[in-house]
């Protein structure tokens, strides 16, 4: 039972011992201003390098500005194209130019749906995009009266920039849109831009691709298999709803004929086509009726639409922390998300100056709700479960009880793994599909590398391990909070099956979760040491690999959870508690919880701070929202409680599960899938998550 404390304590050994972290296989770029959208360095394709890279071009010095506004100017071009290597291109391209000093229209387009420099480089505009439509538009008959005599294809070149020490101090990204003839390759594109005048800067052609590019989703298997499995189960689905009204007619037909037998009887009541299926007798039940009718959306529906049926013994404050807690999550990614794909990228860094914005950079607590939440239901269901057994085990022989005890901790894993892992593993294959048709058919390039782990490391997922991977290998990256979860169900069912017998395996129990939990400190605290860890607004997924996602740094709530939990069990729900240390409670927690949240500053914590931040700040957060737990359980949560208790939130907290593993691939597809990038406000953030993830993520989420 010390395994997990023993892992703790050799993984804590080897990160302090070991070296730097091997080379990652991708290499991300570190200067960018948002999270998703640090660029990945794709190395330059073999087939690019085929026509050789001559000597630029001999150009007169410009002043900076001047040179940058002008920089891949298509007029300059035709002294460029001379030199390409591919007929036919060069051909295409001459004609284009030519056309463009002539002021023919549908040149005069291609150069306009082109991009360059056009402001607001310096304040973290980064994007050169064009248009990608408007370029494809350009030999639509039906909207343009002239159009080029050649096919045209719309190119995006990556490619990093260093003017000089003043101007960029750090080499900056840039993303460049190109609408040029189809006859041309990422090769020509390639040569072309490397005639352009450096003047002592440092531009390197990182990637270049075609937009779209070859990828059919069509053609992709998973596709058939992912949409295949979306119809199979939306037919059962109505298949098993049109039965289900089926049966509740005939029942309600039956009910009214005045010949029936029991058309007398006011002792029963309509229960649903269930319980039609099962009034009669028991042994002659249609099973495989059953099982369909467990796919049909009426009873479902109704099951999370139902608020007026909770057991007495409920604890509802947890409805709200697990809506809020969840909206805080969706309210953050919607935040890092908005920033990858904005023009004016600074703004991110005027807004990490407010002090509010804490709210967003500290959002990781809100994972932590959930560990708490985890920890105190399924502690406090189990011993409720297995309470009516209290003296089964006295009679029972050592072999006895332990072959009952595996057998049900498998049946609590067997349990969690179908519970948890359908939804799941269909998600991951929609959000594998939607990443390949997003890094083939858009603009932007998102740092997230799907498409390219979840083909190799979907494994990982599906055994919820995949949290002891490096970052760079992560499918689905939001998913570290699921594998977490499920390893702490691992250790929380072994030590509850343990805890249950007896008041002495009790002690043990308690032994080994203090254990677990004084360890989980030591190994985050030595960790973060051991790498500097400067806990800052601005870097809030510091140490991701070291610590972030990493079990011994998140299990301290999901321990306190289980100890609330069990406490709850035992005092069943009903609690008294003086006056001063109601209030004494009430202004202890608060204070700890706005302490974690907004006491970061605005230089961040030094180093040793940091450190205790980082081991002790979780375990604090869950202890503060253990008070507020209890308190809303006895009575003493007021205004509060009232909020958190509130009904309508209790349909919208049965769907937290399904929401957090859809609404990131909902963030992408309605971020990357633009023409171009946004231009923020500070409102503009929150505007968009209620318009565009909030709801949408809530609707999803009860489909799945």
């Amino acid at each position: 039972m010390g395994s997990f404390g023993l892992l703790c304590l050799l993984v804590t050994f080897f990160e302090f011992s070991s070296g730097e972290p091997t080379t990652i296989r991708h290499v991300y770029n570190s200067s960018d201003l948002s999270y998703f959208s640090n660029g990945i360095q794709f190395a330059v394709p073999e087939q690019d390098l085929m026509n050789p890279i001559v000597g630029e071009v001999e150009h007169e010095s410009l002043p900076d500005m001047e040179w940058l506004r002008e920089l891949y100017d298509h007029h300059k071009w035709e002294k460029y194209a001379k030199i390409l290597n591919n007929t036919r291109c060069k051909e295409d391209l001459m004609t284009y130019i030519k056309e463009l000093y002539n002021g023919t229209s549908w040149a005069t387009k291609i150069y306009d749906s082109a991009g360059r420099y056009n402001g607001q480089f310096f304040f973290g505009h980064d994007y050169w995009l064009g248009s990608y439509t408007l370029c494809h538009e350009l030999t639509n008959n039906e909207t343009n009266k002239e159009i080029p005599p050649f096919s045209v294809t719309f190119f995006m070149t990556k490619l990093r920039i260093h003017i000089n020490e003043e101007l960029t101090p750090v080499t900056r990204q840039l993303n460049i849109g190109e609408c040029l003839p189809a006859s041309c390759s990422n090769g020509d594109l390639r040569l072309l831009l490397a005639q352009e005048p450096k003047q002592g800067a440092s531009i390197k052609v990182i990637d270049i691709r075609k937009v779209p590019g070859s990828y059919s989703l069509l053609d992709d298997i998973k596709f058939s298999i992912v949409g295949g499995t979306a119809v199979a189960i939306g037919l059962i689905i109505f298949i098993a709803s049109l039965v289900e009204l089926a049966l509740k007619g005939t029942k309600k037909a039956k009910n009214e004929d005045p010949d029936s037998e029991n058309n007398n009887s006011n002792k029963e009541v309509l229960k649903g086509s269930r319980e039609l299926v099962l009034n009669k007798n028991q042994e002659k039940t249609n099973i495989m009726l059953r099982l369909l009718l467990a796919f049909s959306a009426v009873e479902n529906g109704k099951k999370i639409l139902n608020v007026e049926t909770m057991s007495k013994n409920s604890i509802t404050c947890l409805h709200g922390l697990k809506f809020f807690s969840i909206l805080w999550i969706i309210l953050v990614h919607t935040y890092l998300e908005i920033f990858s794909v904005a023009s004016n990228k600074n703004l991110r860094i005027i807004t990490e100056r407010t002090f509010f914005y804490q709210t967003i950079s500290n959002a990781t607590f809100s994972v932590d709700t959930f560990f708490f939440i985890s920890g105190l239901l399924v502690t406090v269901t189990y011993f409720r479960s297995e309470s009516k057994n209290k003296d089964k085990f006295k009679e029972e022989s050592t072999c006895h009880v332990i072959k009952t005890s595996t057998g049900k901790f498998s049946l609590m894993m067997f349990y969690r793994f179908f519970r948890l892992t359908p939804a799941y593993m269909f998600v991951l294959g929609v959000n594998e599909l939607t990443l390949r048709y997003l890094h083939d058919t858009s603009v932007f390039s998102p740092a997230v590398i799907d498409h390219i782990t979840c083909s190799d490391y979907w494994w990982r997922n599906a055994l919820y391990i995949n949290n002891f991977f490096p970052q760079t290998e992560f499918c689905m990256l939001w998913s570290w909070y699921v594998a977490n979860d499920t390893q702490f169900y691992f250790v929380a069912s072994i030590l509850l099956i343990i805890g249950v017998r007896s008041n002495r395996h009790l002690k043990v129990a308690a032994v080994l979760t203090g254990v677990f939990l004084v360890t989980s400190w030591i190994s985050t605290f030595v960790i973060a040491m051991k790498y500097n860890y400067v806990a800052r607004v601005e870097e809030p997924f510091a140490l991701f690999d070291q610590l972030y996602d990493k079990p011994w740094m998140r299990i301290g709530p999901y321990l306190v959870g289980m100890v609330i939990g069990y406490y709850l069990f035992k005092v069943d729900c009903k609690i008294k508690i003086n006056r001063l240390l109601v209030a004494i409670g009430w202004i202890l927690s608060l204070v700890c919880l706005a302490g974690l949240v907004y006491g970061l500053g605005r230089e961040g914590l030094v180093i040793p701070a940091s450190a205790f931040y980082a081991s002790l700040g979780h375990t604090a957060w869950a202890l503060a929202l253990a008070w507020i737990t209890i308190a809303c359980v006895g009575g003493y949560g007021g205004p509060l409680n009232s909020l958190l208790s509130c009904k309508l939130l209790v349909p919208l907290s049965r769907l937290t599960y399904c929401a957090y593993l859809i609404h990131p691939v909902l963030m992408f597809l309605t971020s990357f899938i633009l023409d171009g990038p946004l231009h923020l406000i500070t409102f503009s953030c929150s505007s968009y998550f209620l318009e565009t993830q909030l709801f949408p993520s809530c609707v999803r989420s009860y489909y799945l």
